[in-house]
């Protein structure tokens, strides 16, 4: 795990922190990091500061009060493992993927997967409609959205080659749209999308 790039960041933010309630000193203090060139805020900065980190990083706290906690170690390695799944399911670095997820564990865990894969993330609210998720995927030239099972109706007079990847609940199911890669591995089923 590379080091110095999470080191001159931390230097950079901690100018930032220092120089928070003057702003004149934070402008004229702060200067960009050098963390080179394939700098991945994901792997280089939280996977650097969650190695053995048992300290929690996410707390969700449900409209009924219940509470789900999870430390930075385990959002590494759930992040980790769902980098895997998707690069398996074909999303490759500067894939554009949409991300329609309520807040939940699964967006956090989402939004670090899809930087490690280097892809771009383009955050939506799960407020919109059809015809507003199509204006979306065609602008933005979305190739991979991630939602729930919940959310995949809006989906069905959407047009478009993409990649439609269900995560959180008991239903995990991945639909792939026609012309995009057919491959899976573990839990997960792949099916041609229904016209």
């Amino acid at each position: 795990m590379r080091t110095e790039p999470a080191s001159a960041f931390r230097a950079a933010r901690d100018v930032l922190l220092h120089a928070r309630s003057d702003s004149a000193a934070a402008r004229r203090d702060f200067r960009w990091p050098d963390v080179g060139e394939t700098f991945n805020w994901a792997i280089d900065w939280f996977d650097v500061i969650a190695q053995g980190n048992d300290r929690e990083a996410l707390v969700i706290v449900e409209e009924d009060g219940r509470e789900s906690h999870t430390t930075y170690a385990e959002m590494s390695a759930r992040s980790d493992r769902l980098a895997a799944r998707l690069h398996d399911l074909g999303v490759g670095k500067g894939d554009h993927v949409l991300l329609m997820l309520d807040n939940q564990l699964e967006l956090w865990e989402s939004m670090l997967a899809v930087m490690k894969v280097g892809a771009v993330i383009l955050p939506t609210s799960t407020m919109l409609g059809a015809a507003d998720l199509q204006d979306r995927i065609d602008r933005g030239r979305v190739a991979h959205v991630v939602t729930t099972f919940r959310e995949t109706p809006k989906y069905a007079d959407v047009t478009g080659d993409f990649t439609r990847i269900v995560v959180g609940g008991e239903r995990r199911r991945v639909d792939v749209v026609p012309g995009r890669p057919r491959r899976t591995r573990a839990r997960g089923r792949v099916a041609p999308r229904r016209s």
